[in-house]
Formats: structure tokens, sequence, C-alpha cells
């Protein structure tokens, strides 16, 4: 099986998956509020700054978490997904890249704590909605990412797919610990 948005790490090429937030769709809409709130402040709409301070996050919150149920209205594929039967223990080191306005980081991060529980593996979590840098310094575009090892996975996967990446993730490590044939 093949993961269609695994890359090396450090690679600067990778184009946006179907399933993933680019970092300026994810800005975008923080400036678009920050606007529209100078906007009514500069009309001294009391009326309009109080409901675009409550109404407009209150309509992203829902957009976020209703996301799974809506996501096929969107394009995208059902969210729904269920743990493989052939999941394995995994000494390894994940790390989460996880931005706050993206829809498809809390399906992933759901996703990757169940795994944590039944492999075994050290999740790092990691917010870059303050830090971008973090990304930008390892050419990533967009998120969520998933990093074990040299693997990296951009973008919403399956259960299936993160079981993949973590135990192929594996295989150098065992490897190593195999006895040479002589």
């Amino acid at each position: 099986m093949t993961i269609p948005n695994q890359s090396p790490r450090g690679t600067s090429t990778e184009s946006p998956a179907k399933g993933s937030c680019t970092m300026r769709s994810l800005y975008l809409p923080f400036f678009a509020y920050l606007f529209g709130l100078a906007f009514f402040l500069y009309t001294r709409s009391v009326v309009g700054t109080v409901l675009w301070l409550v109404v407009t996050p209150c309509l992203r919150w829902a957009y976020i978490h209703f996301f799974p149920r809506i996501a096929h209205l969107r394009g995208y594929n059902h969210m729904d997904d269920k743990l493989p039967s052939h999941v394995g223990k995994a000494p390894v080191e994940v790390n989460y890249y996880s931005f706050v306005g993206c829809p498809f980081c809390p399906i992933m991060e759901k996703r990757l704590t169940v795994l944590q529980k039944e492999m075994g593996f050290t999740l790092h979590r990691i917010d870059v909605t303050l830090k971008p840098q973090i990304l930008l310094q390892k050419g990533i575009k967009s998120v969520p990412v998933v990093e074990v090892g040299q693997n990296r996975l951009v973008g919403h996967a399956t259960t299936e797919q993160l079981v993949e990446l973590i135990e192929r993730s594996q295989l150098p490590a065992l490897a190593s610990f195999a006895p040479n044939a002589a």
C-alpha cells in the first residue's frame, strides 16, 4: 500500500494534499476576522461589533466541530475510520504538527491518540499556530503533518495509513539489530 501524501523529510516541493490546510488558508480567516472587526469599529456599529466578535468565532468552531459530518458535502471522503486488526507495538517517536483552525487536525489527533494507546509510541504534539517558522524551516506548506523518523505524512490520512507509516519507520531500526549472515 502506498501512502499518497508521504514525502521524505526535508523536501520543499510538496504540494498541498486534498485533505490538508495550507498555511495561507489558515491565516486568511484570521486576517478577515480582524478586518471585519476594524470595519465595525470604524463605522461605530456597536451591535455589528458585538455580533462579529461573538458569532464569527462560534461559526468557525461549529465548522471545525461538525466537519467530519459535513466533509462529504465539501467534496472530501467520509471521515469514518476503524483501527486495523494488524496493529503491533512501535517504540518510536511521532511528531504531530497541527494548527488551531484546521478542520483535519482534530481528526488526525484523535486517530493518533487511539494508535498511541495501541502501539505504545511517544507522541509529541506541536501546535504551529503561533510558530509557523517551524514548518517553514522544514519546508512544510500545509497541516496536519505526522513525522516519524525520516518519513513524513502531510494531510488527512486513515488510521491504516498512519499504522503503515509508523511501522515502516521501524524497519531501519529493526534491520540494524539483525544478525549478520556469514
